[in-house]
């Protein structure tokens, strides 16, 4: 089967592709099922509620022939005879006639459970095209439907054809018994061809919900072009995605970057890494680290910090450590704390040299 893109159709329906099918109210059906499903319930009933039933239907029609001529021909007699005819053979039916009801609303689960979709009632008007409609006709399906169409009608009157053939005898002697005797083997005989005409229709529906089944998978297979289309769609495609990922890291490092003037210090490499710190004794357990980048970033962080007057300090083993082991937001590790105390020991002094006017002091010598 070809796509209108060139491309065969030979993956099986995603997840995705099946519930869209759902929402159209495309799903697999089989009316021999339901068919099957009904006539068994029917018959089941029948067995069941034969007596029953055939004794109330006696009753009604000896009730029925036993009207008086004067009630015959007086409507206020005669209409409450009537409803009450009606009445008894409305129960003596209803047992049967809710339970096929029962059976047709339930069958569908067996295949493609409930569906109610209103777009499935939606006018297509393309349906309307003449030259489709011919197409359709003579299609592969069509063929298969006629065929299944003739198969159900020969093994149906084949059917029919051995059970009047067995019963023909029975059936003719039944208007020399009581009415009630043989209202009662009718039943029995409409039972026994109920019954043969289920078997029938249950071979019918095991060969049908398989093609059903396989006939609905195969309508929804997928080309591998509209599987990675499908995959773009739901999970973006990989431009979209690499775009939506810078900018995120934009906003990270536009966020990081506004609290590089809070920092302490900035340790730097000095020109490939920069790793921002900051230290609130009565507020922090150990010092933090509030920015960190390379290169281009470190340039930025380090141009900001020259802005802000916080005190660039060149340590390229504790900038390596720093920015390799500890993440923004994170506390430095306690196998830093010596150094980074020595760090943070020269920033406080180079910043009370510089407000009491006093000569700055060395850069520490890091070990």
């Amino acid at each position: 089967m070809a796509e209108k893109d060139g491309q065969e159709r030979t993956e099986r329906p995603t997840p995705k592709r099946l519930e869209e099918a759902r929402k159209k109210g495309q799903v697999p059906r089989s009316v021999d099922l339901s068919s099957a499903g009904v006539m068994i319930t029917a018959a089941a009933m029948l067995y069941v509620l034969g007596d029953s039933l055939g004794g109330g239907l006696a009753d009604m029609m000896r009730d029925g022939l036993s009207v008086r001529g004067a009630e015959v021909t007086d409507p206020d007699r005669l209409i409450p005879i009537l409803a009450r005819e009606f009445t008894v053979a409305l129960w003596a039916i209803a047992p049967i006639f809710a339970a096929t009801i029962v059976a047709a609303l339930l069958s569908p689960l067996l295949t493609g459970g409930w569906n109610f979709s209103a777009e499935a009632l939606t006018p297509k008007f393309e349906r309307l095209d003449p030259v489709a409609g011919i197409g359709r006709m003579f299609s592969t399906r069509t063929l298969v439907e006629l065929v299944k169409g003739i198969a159900k009608f020969s093994l149906v009157g084949l059917i029919a054809y051995v059970v009047l053939r067995r019963d023909a005898a029975q059936l003719l002697s039944l208007g020399s018994i009581a009415t009630s005797q043989g209202i009662v083997a009718a039943g029995a005989l409409c039972a026994e061809a109920l019954l043969a005409l289920v078997c029938a229709l249950v071979v019918i529906a095991a060969i049908d919900v398989p093609y059903q089944l396989w006939r609905h998978a195969d309508d929804l297979k997928m080309s591998r072009d509209e599987i990675r289309r499908e995959m773009k769609e739901s999970e973006g495609s990989p431009e979209i995605k690499g775009r939506i990922r810078s900018l995120q890291q934009a906003m990270a490092r536009n966020r990081m970057m506004q609290d590089v003037p809070l920092a302490d210090v900035v340790v730097t490499n000095p020109t490939h890494f920069a790793v921002a710190l900051r230290y609130d004794d009565s507020k922090m357990r150990a010092p933090i680290v509030v920015a960190k980048g390379a290169d281009l970033v470190a340039a930025r962080i380090r141009e900001i910090a020259t802005e802000h007057e916080v005190p660039l300090v060149e340590a390229p083993p504790l900038a390596r450590a720093l920015h390799g082991s500890v993440d923004i937001g994170h506390e430095v590790p306690a196998e830093l704390y010596v150094v980074v105390a020595q760090v943070l020991t020269y920033v406080y002094q180079l910043r009370a040299a510089r407000d009491t006017g006093a000569a700055p002091p060395s850069p520490p010598v890091l070990s």
